[in-house]
């Protein structure tokens, strides 16, 4: 989860600088559309193939196209000089009834060059849920250094995100995650809130919410196997992509080959309360940003020890729970502030530090009474959480997360988990009621997830978004994967995003042949 609150979403470092067999298959595809199973053949009659349900999408001509849209597009430039080209994957808006409604789920593709050698297709996911993954080839292409030639790097807009048939519910918000407040009427207020966000979208997009889920997702990803003309696929998933890509391996366990999840989610955690128990792993890198920020005093004049700094943090918090807080064009109350810092903390460098750093020092300054231009991360982070701005990426988001997995209907539920943590700053975020406590049932249960899945999993030990106890029980879980630990990192993402040589060249080296290491294997936070 980076930039504003996207539960398991990473921001790759660059993009943070620019805004701050045939019957096997059919078998396999009549399955994952619950379909009833056919009447046992006649004993004298031999035995047929079952007809592919799905066969006018798997077996679908791709356009390849540029993927510039035009002079403003900054992800189709990318794509562009990266050598990217693009399409439209048609896929069914219900697979239980593959001959109505389609939507279109965007691609990217940057083709392998060495043919002699190759591996085949790597699809991605930036995670979100709800993010767009499009863009991403070129910068993971780069993080795979000389192994990338042997791969054609896939970039996929999930269905109703980016580029895809779209899904907005016209939120007033980019985010259904907030604070709580600090009082009852706070609370009730965000009751009130979060079935507004719920109503929103059932009179904006109820038409497409049945249909909005990982499992549907991962029914897209295997149409998009085979219309690339792919046997198996590759997989890297970020966050939330590292759940997607459990559920894809569950699902069409015969289809995936070298699977690589980085930010690990527990799927005994996932749901629309993902967040919860994240509270200790925020509040250890919230202690260590506090840390670098009081050496960095001449800069930002936030305090000179931990303690200070924390004290300048808690001000703010205490004074937008008096009177909202006048930032630019915008008001800042104890509903908005404790996401602000939540926002703040998922990546461990100097530059998101520094951003960070800047934005307190701004709300200490709006708590002062003095007048405040926000910087650029707060001023986008204020945008994407108080405007309309993001409301598409979080009506996605949402539509994902309470398709999946029901949630606690019940606000007193809530509010008792609330007045037990104790916690004025990260629980109200992390705890707090959402529109999924408004939501229709998901139309499907969770998936169980094998417990044989060979895969490489990353997490870094201080990660504030997918912690690394659930990246540990994973591991336990599946003695078939091994994982790579980075150290001493408050860090959510780290392949090709930290500038970890070890962490990379072990990823790379699974790439490049298959293999998995021995052993887990340790990496130190890097010095410099």
């Amino acid at each position: 989860m980076t930039g504003t609150t996207s539960p398991g979403r990473h921001r790759p470092r660059h993009r943070a600088a620019r805004a701050a067999s045939a019957a096997a298959l059919a078998l396999a595809g009549a399955l994952s559309l619950g379909a009833a199973p056919a009447p046992a053949p006649a004993a004298a009659a031999p035995a047929r193939p079952a007809a592919d349900p799905l066969a006018r999408y798997h077996h679908q001509q791709l356009h390849w196209k540029s993927c510039l849209l035009g002079p403003d597009d900054t992800t189709g430039k990318e794509l562009e000089q990266a050598g990217a080209q693009c399409a439209d994957v048609t896929v069914p808006l219900d697979y239980a009834r593959p001959d109505g409604r389609t939507l279109t789920v965007a691609i990217s593709r940057i083709r392998g060059t060495d043919t002699a050698h190759r591996v085949g297709a790597l699809l991605l996911n930036s995670g979100g849920p709800g993010g767009p993954t499009l863009g991403d080839p070129p910068f993971v292409r780069r993080a795979m250094g000389q192994v990338a030639a042997r791969y054609d790097v896939v970039g996929v807009d999930p269905r109703f995100v980016g580029r895809s048939t779209p899904l907005d519910c016209h939120w007033p918000t980019g985010s259904m995650i907030r604070g709580a407040g600090t009082d009852r009427a706070g609370f009730a207020h965000e009751v009130r809130f979060a079935a507004d966000l719920a109503r929103r979208c059932r009179t904006h997009a109820g038409d497409l919410l049945p249909h909005s889920s990982t499992r549907n997702t991962a029914r897209d990803m295997d149409v998009i196997r085979a219309a690339l003309g792919e046997r198996r696929i590759s997989y890297l998933g970020y966050s939330y992509g590292s759940y997607l890509g459990q559920v894809y391996a569950t699902m069409f366990p015969g289809r995936v080959d070298r699977v690589v999840l980085d930010g690990v989610i527990d799927p005994a955690r996932y749901g629309p309360r993902l967040l919860r128990g994240a509270e200790d792993a925020n509040r250890h890198a919230l202690r260590d940003w506090a840390d670098w920020t009081a050496a960095h005093h001449t800069a930002y004049g936030l305090g000179r020890t931990r303690a200070a700094v924390l004290a300048t943090v808690e001000a703010a918090r205490s004074a937008a729970a008096r009177t909202p807080l006048r930032v630019g064009d915008y008001r800042v109350d104890d509903h908005d502030l404790p996401v602000i810092v939540f926002n703040g903390l998922s990546q461990d460098n100097p530059t998101a530090y520094g951003d960070f750093a800047e934005g307190v020092r701004d709300l200490r300054r709006a708590a002062e009474g003095r007048t405040v231009t926000p910087s650029p991360w707060l001023a986008s982070v204020l945008e994407f959480a108080l405007t309309e701005h993001g409301s598409g990426y979080g009506s996605a988001q949402t539509s994902i997360l309470c398709g999946d997995v029901a949630a606690p209907r019940d606000p007193e539920t809530y509010w008792r988990d609330l007045r037990r943590a104790g916690d004025r700053l990260f629980a109200p975020v992390t705890r707090n009621i959402n529109a999924c406590a408004f939501w229709d049932p998901p139309r499907e249960r969770p998936t169980a997830i094998r417990a044989d899945l060979p895969a490489l999993l990353v997490n870094a030990t201080g990660d504030p978004r997918t912690t690394y106890p659930g990246a540990r029980a994973v591991r336990r879980d599946w003695p078939s994967s091994r994982l790579v630990t980075l150290r001493d990192a408050d860090q959510h993402a780290v392949y090709g995003v930290y500038g970890s040589r070890c962490v990379d060249a072990t990823v790379n080296a699974y790439l490049a042949t298959g293999r998995l290491p021995a052993t887990d294997v340790g990496c130190p936070r890097p010095t410099s």
